[in-house]
Formats: structure tokens, C-alpha cells, sequence
């Protein structure tokens, strides 16, 4: 995590080779591009989740699969992105979008990257000024993709995990009261209920590692993995345990791959 504060520190040096990328997104809203339009932090790159951190969605894949490595690399290029200068990602809901580009990038190999805490809400309390309209192109990068930074499980690894599995999504769609997306509902057989927004205190910045490690012990013990409904707010709770001190993988098909699988049990309530 990077606080607003420090970032306007950061941004202010002249030495410092930060770069931004807002990742403006929330499923059911198209408009992340007009949102950035009207109003982003200075000098930051508008990133695209659906084009640019995912490959196309299918039932055998789930919504959100992970990109493949070129095409990742192609990415962080045009986003000027280079090996071993910093980056600061943001999104304007609680770092709920802005955490599956940290995951990636991290997954990626590139290890200096961070979330800005409480994203654009928090700049802006900060004082931070916005720039509207569109950036000029960044110089082209020149960043290395190399997957395996962070750990990922299919879904045979997520049905025999030895461990805490933790489901991220809402408690009603792992109870299986409701489910708005996916062709089935409910969750993993086995699978623990974690709530992302649970991550957060009431103004969408992180709770406290001390909250979130007694939050997190409090559910189970062994080695974690996550899953949500396609592998994006699952990422946010990656970035939750990290700052509670846990190592956690993912599951990136998630419920979204899961559950369009009939041979899957499905466990409710």
C-alpha cells in the first residue's frame, strides 16, 4: 500500500520515475473510460480490465482468465511501464479493480508495485489535484513479463486444498441465497466465507494489519487460497493478507469456471 500523502511526496520529487495506472472499473459499469476522462490523477494511464488485464472470458475459463504473458508484457509496454521503476495503481472503490493489476503485475515478476489506499476518494481528501481528458501517450516501456511471482491454483488444486480456501464474494452468494452472474449458486465445498469489503473501514481505505491478521487467523488456519466470482476482487483479498503478513494463491477461474462445470459439487447455506 502506498497512502495518498505519500504519493503526492513521491510524485513531487523529481528524481522519482513513478508511473500510475487507473484501473477504473466496476462489473455492470462500461464507462471506466469516461470516468478517467473526468477526472484522474495527474499523469496516470487508463487501464482497461477486460481488455488488457484479462483474456476473454468463457464457461470453461470463467469471466476473468488470467492474460496471457505476451500480451501482458504488450500492456505494461504501452503503458510505459519499466523494469525496476515504480508503480502506483488506483481505481475509485476501495482498491477492489486497482489489486488485480498489482496482482498481475506482481505474478508478473515486477515487485515494485503498490496500491494507492483508498484510491481517488483518498487523493482527493488528500488535496491532490485531477487532470480531466486524456494524458499524452507514454513513452514506450520496457518491462519483462515473467509469470510466477505469485502462486495460482486450478480448480482440481481449489476442490483437494489442504488449507484455508477463502470465498471472497458477498456471504449471500457463497450461502448460495442468490447468485446474479454465475449458473449456479453457492460456493466450494469446504470453502470459508471472507467477504472482500470486509477488508476495508468506512472510508474504502484498508483496515489495519493488526485488524485484518486477527480478521484472517480468525477464520482458519494452513496455507490460504482465495476465489471470488472471476478472480478480480479475490486478488483484493491477496493484497489484504499480504499486509496481514499471509501468503495467499489464487484461484483465477473462481466461481465464475467453477460453477459452469456440472461435474463441480455445489455446497449452499
Amino acid at each position: 500500500m502506498i497512502s495518498a500523502d505519500d504519493l503526492r511526496k513521491m510524485l513531487s520529487d523529481s528524481e522519482s520515475r513513478v508511473h500510475l495506472l487507473d484501473v477504473r472499473w466496476v462489473l455492470g459499469d462500461p464507462d471506466g473510460p469516461q470516468h478517467y476522462l473526468d477526472g484522474h490523477i495527474p499523469g496516470a494511464v487508463f487501464v482497461d480490465m477486460e481488455t488488457e488485464l484479462a483474456a476473454p472470458g468463457s464457461p470453461a475459463r470463467g469471466r476473468h482468465p488470467l492474460p496471457e504473458p505476451s500480451h501482458l508484457q504488450k500492456c505494461a509496454r504501452s503503458w510505459g511501464l519499466r523494469t525496476g521503476e515504480p508503480v502506483v495503481i488506483y481505481d475509485a472503490n476501495g482498491g477492489l479493480a486497482a489489486a488485480r493489476a498489482w496482482w498481475l503485475l506482481r505474478w508478473a515478476g515486477h515487485t515494485d508495485v503498490r496500491i494507492l489506499d483508498g484510491g481517488l476518494p483518498a487523493w482527493e481528501r488528500a488535496g491532490g489535484a485531477l487532470a480531466t481528458g486524456n494524458e499524452p501517450d507514454p513513452e514506450p516501456g520496457d518491462v519483462v513479463v515473467t509469470p510466477g511471482g505469485m502462486p495460482v491454483i486450478d480448480a482440481d488444486e481449489a476442490a483437494a486444498w489442504d488449507g484455508l480456501l477463502l470465498d471472497a464474494r458477498a456471504g449471500e452468494r457463497y450461502r448460495g441465497e442468490v447468485e446474479p452472474i454465475d449458473p449456479r449458486a453457492g460456493h466450494i465445498p469446504g470453502a470459508v466465507s471472507a467477504p472482500t469489503a470486509e477488508n476495508l473501514t468506512a472510508d474504502g481505505t484498508f483496515k489495519s494489519a493488526a485488524d485484518l491478521s486477527a480478521r484472517f487467523a480468525g477464520l482458519g488456519s494452513g496455507p490460504v487460497a482465495v476465489y471470488c466470482g472471476s478472480g478480480v476482487t479475490a486478488a483484493h483479498q491477496i493484497a489484504a493478507l499480504a499486509v496481514a503478513g499471509v501468503d495467499a494463491a489464487l484461484y483465477p477461474g473462481s466461481w465464475s469456471q467453477w460453477s459452469n462445470d456440472p461435474d463441480r459439487p455445489v455446497a449452499t447455506a
